[in-house]
């Protein structure tokens, strides 16, 4: 079992949404918190509701995709705590809701750039030190869609698939080095963050967003997005407590992972059937 009193642990992307919820539920459970976030006005929001739970909190502006930021981060967050414990590797965007042939690169660029590539940063940052404490655990986010392909987010599923790939393979490598590290892989499915706002993100990087990508946040927003992210936060805590290697997080990202494992054929024609119905071609 791992346990949180007196832990210290790294939560990225904590300035709003699950990033957040996991600060508080983790500060609730007795850790010592670090959390970081792009977002500066959030983060002060979220290292606010820490410190009213009691907890210790150091909070930097952080941009993931940043390596040279990432690996000072590391160290500052050592040097401040004298150990570093746990790593939630959480921050993440979503695309512009565009399919292959209408994205830009720098669509690509930007999704795997925070999404797969800052879990990289933050996970070769944090290494050295989890292992040093001798009681180490890596966890990342992935998504019900780091196993489930779906139409106008292929720059998203690229990113959680490949989430899943490198937690998986480092947790083969802790386990053959024997090293102190656990090593949990999340999926969450339908929690109430703005991640899917895709309106909303083409908006900040100055592009006017389609009817159908205001109809598509809507759509998520309004009836896809269900669970909050403080039940979200306690499903991922209370797996990470039993070390499960992978925690799949409310009964959408249960049923759709043992669907695609049951119907590899089939499940991209159901798929492409449902985006019809939902969102309309």
């Amino acid at each position: 079992m791992t346990s949180f009193t007196g832990k210290v642990a790294v939560v990225t992307g904590a300035g709003s949404g699950i990033g957040r919820a996991l600060a508080l539920e983790l500060a609730r459970r007795g850790a010592r918190i670090a959390a970081s976030d792009v977002d500066t006005e959030g983060l002060a929001g979220t290292a606010e509701q820490v410190r009213a739970l009691g907890a210790e909190i150091h909070s930097a502006t952080l941009n993931v995709t940043d390596r040279d930021a990432v690996l000072g981060y590391a160290d500052d967050v050592r040097a401040h705590f004298g150990v570093v414990h746990q790593v939630y590797n959480n921050a993440g965007i979503s695309g512009d809701g565009l399919c292959v042939l209408d994205n830009d690169f720098e669509v690509y660029d930007r999704v795997l750039g925070v999404n797969l590539f800052g879990v990289i940063n933050g996970t070769k940052a944090f290494l050295p030190h989890l292992i040093a404490s001798g009681d180490g655990h890596v966890v990342n986010i992935s998504s019900l869609n780091g196993y489930l392909g779906q139409p106008t987010l292929s720059a998203y599923c690229a990113s959680k698939f490949g989430v899943r790939g490198f937690t998986e393979s480092l947790r083969t490598e802790m386990l053959a080095g024997r090293h102190p590290v656990r090593v949990t892989t999340v999926h969450p499915g339908g929690v109430k963050t703005n991640i899917a706002s895709n309106a909303a993100i083409a908006e900040q990087n100055g592009i006017e967003p389609t009817a159908a990508q205001r109809r598509r946040s809507d759509i998520y927003n309004q009836k896809l997005l269900r669970m909050p992210a403080a039940t979200a936060a306690t499903v991922i805590l209370d797996g990470v407590a039993a070390g499960s290697p992978r925690i799949r997080v409310g009964r959408d990202a249960k049923t759709v992972d043992l669907f695609v494992r049951l119907f590899p054929k089939l499940y991209p024609r159901v798929v492409a059937r449902v985006e019809r119905r939902v969102f309309g071609a």
